[in-house]
């Protein structure tokens, strides 16, 4: 294993609990992992992958992740491909060659891959050795995120029976561990969980009625890398501007902004030139910065599991660091609002289904299996939907099975070459423009003869001198002469049907769909309620409770925890017990040893000397305090 693990990823050492995952894999047994984030989940499944003869299949909902690790492991001179629904029939194809004829070792699915037939019955030809599930708490009717597309990973497990298999989460409470292995009709499984618990990380929690001067106030106070969770796109840019105006370096993401815009800010603010981030959900997949100081929540999340997974993001290089949320008292009416807001009426519901299929273009009957653009913001406009609760219908729709809604995505610009290396030589009849753009994709980009290749037309531009419409000109001129095949960058919402469409009166939205999940997410929202509004419990010992883990102690870094001890500092009766039994156990000491030792505030810790001598419990000779016997 650790010759494996060092010469492909160059490591030493295993993480904790890696290598107890990674022998019960290789073992044959079916597993599930529960790992904080940033444990390194990925080397359980890559490094037994490696190890074992045939190969892994990955089911991952995360789009951008999945390109992110085949690129990783490619770049490693492991080959990987990946399929999706948003793929091109040509990249599918490219994928699929590949994958029948050894040129894969490892391949990374989306769930929803998992409803074609021809690809099922492909994987029958496949030597599989291990079926990982990534993001495992989705199969769960009670995870925080559940897809239904998950639910047809069963299939593999009845397709390869004898195929062991690993599941992965970050974030699961018992129930849904427990329901991840139902749900994958697990052999015996292995269990392996490392504790939530993560000791460098303070929650705090701050009370603030003018939230973005707080922001300012802790970002002024400490130091290093930062990230600020809103939940609006808009505001992320009017904090990020303000803490410019401050002298604060910062900029702001979210899933509207181009795709080479989002890409020059991750790289700025990963680089240390940019010190904020300000941001909605959309920034976390995939973010690895080790040296991140402070995560501020804007706003409060939805659950504790999004927020553990999102405050995680700080101190994953194990040195102190903070995660703070920021609340007021209205923010409870809020969460509770979202509930309602989320669970439309039936009626509702119909409504926008119908009102979809027609945006369309859909027939009754028609439309299985089928992928369509959907411009979200016209279609509210164009049938007068209020947009959070016509994305709240179409996400019961979506658990429901009927519409798969899949918000705005980038979608870099992608090339192959399709002519012969022989047929380049001999070119002619394209412009001088065209011939420079081909040389520049030849001199920046491998592997352009054998898959499609992401490509950044800015990059070109910039190391060529050249502008980006010359650029894109001759990559479209190259595409006419059927030199390279181009695939335009785009932008845009999918909706996917994965069955035809049904008339209204037989849509049915199941209980488990509306009133069990409305249920979940009323107790999701007080558990977060909780954590957030309660001023005695240890922050920390609230979440390690949600996710089924008792703390023998509290963690002593919450703000809970540091108002405790502040508060028993400035109790004589606790500084009275806690000298009587230093000196006790020390049998003496001079005042600045008991200062060191004992916690007090100076002057209450005086005053406390003063009266046990005046009352005979203890003496004072030469500066030195003692017990009387």
């Amino acid at each position: 294993m650790l010759q494996t693990l060092k010469k492909y990823w160059g490591y030493d050492s295993f993480r904790p609990l890696q290598e107890d995952i990674i022998r019960s894999v290789l073992a044959g047994n079916d597993t599930l992992g529960l790992m904080p984030t940033g444990g390194g989940k990925s080397i359980t499944f890559q490094v037994p992958g490696m190890m074992l003869p045939g190969i892994t299949i990955v089911v991952t909902p995360l789009i951008s992740l999945m390109k992110d690790q085949v690129d990783n492991l490619r770049k490693r001179r492991i080959k990987a491909v990946f399929f999706h629904s948003g793929m091109k029939m040509r990249e599918v194809n490219i994928a699929r060659e590949k994958m029948l004829n050894g040129g894969a070792k490892f391949v990374y699915i989306s769930p929803e891959r998992l409803r074609n037939e021809r690809f099922i019955g492909e994987l029958r030809q496949l030597d599989v050795s291990l079926i990982v599930v990534d993001e495992a708490h989705c199969i769960s009717q009670w995870g925080y995120d559940f897809r239904p597309a998950y639910l047809n990973i069963r299939s593999l497990r009845k397709l390869l029976p004898g195929v062991p298999v690993l599941a992965l989460t970050a974030t699961a409470t018992p129930s849904v561990a427990q329901d991840i292995c139902r749900q994958l009709e697990m052999n015996d499984p292995a269990i392996f969980r490392t504790s939530f618990s993560r000791s460098n990380i303070s929650y705090i929690v701050r009370h603030a009625d003018t939230k973005i001067y707080e922001v300012f106030h802790i970002l002024s106070r400490t130091r290093g890398s930062s990230i600020v969770y809103v939940r609006s796109r808009r505001r992320t840019h009017e904090i990020a501007e303000y803490l410019e105006s401050c002298g604060i370096s910062a900029t702001y993401y979210h899933a509207g902004l181009e795709f080479e815009v989002k890409e020059e800010r991750q790289n700025a603010w990963q680089s240390g030139a940019t010190r904020v981030m300000v941001a909605t959900n959309a920034f976390g997949m995939g973010i690895d910065k080790p040296d991140v100081r402070v995560v501020v929540h804007y706003d409060i999340p939805p659950s504790l599991e999004e927020y553990y997974q999102e405050a995680g993001r700080a101190g994953r290089d194990g040195l102190p660091s903070y995660a703070v949320l920021l609340v007021r008292q209205s923010d409870q009416g809020v969460l509770r609002r979202r509930v309602s807001e989320a669970f439309p009426s039936r009626e509702k519901i119909l409504e926008v289904y119908e009102h979809a299929c027609n945006f369309i273009n859909l027939a009754v009957g028609s439309g299985y299996d089928t992928l369509h653009e959907f411009d979200f913001e016209k279609f509210c406009d164009v049938f007068g939907h209020q947009q959070r609760q016509c994305l709240s219908a179409l996400h019961l729709l979506g658990q429901a099975g009927y519409l798969e809604f899949m918000e705005e995505t980038d979608r870099k610009s992608r090339v192959i070459v399709t002519a012969t290396r022989d047929e380049l030589y001999s070119l002619h009849g394209i412009s001088p423009n065209a011939e420079r753009v081909l040389e520049l994709l030849l001199r920046n980009y491998t592997g352009l003869f054998t898959d499609y290749v992401y490509i950044s037309e800015g990059s070109l531009a910039h190391s060529s001198g050249k502008s980006e419409k010359e650029i894109y000109d001759g990559l479209l001129e190259l595409s006419r002469a059927k030199v390279i095949s181009f695939v335009p960058r785009s932008r845009s919402s999918l909706m996917y049907v994965p069955t035809s469409r049904e008339e209204p009166r037989y849509v049915e939205i199941g209980r488990k769909i509306y009133e069990e999940r409305k249920k979940i997410m009323e107790a999701r929202t007080e558990a977060m309620i909780y954590y957030a509004f309660d001023k005695k419990a240890c922050r920390e010992n609230i979440m390690l409770a949600y996710f089924g883990e008792k703390a023998e102690t509290r963690c002593g870094r919450c703000d809970t925890c540091r108002e405790r001890r502040k508060q028993r500092q400035d109790d004589p009766e606790y500084v009275m017990a806690r000298v009587l039994e230093f000196l006790k156990s020390h049998g003496s000491s001079d005042v600045r040893i008991l200062e060191k030792n004992v916690p007090a505030a100076p002057k209450v810790l005086s005053e406390t000397l003063s009266f046990l001598c005046n009352e005979g419990h203890i003496s004072l000779k030469n500066g030195i305090y003692s017990i009387d016997d």
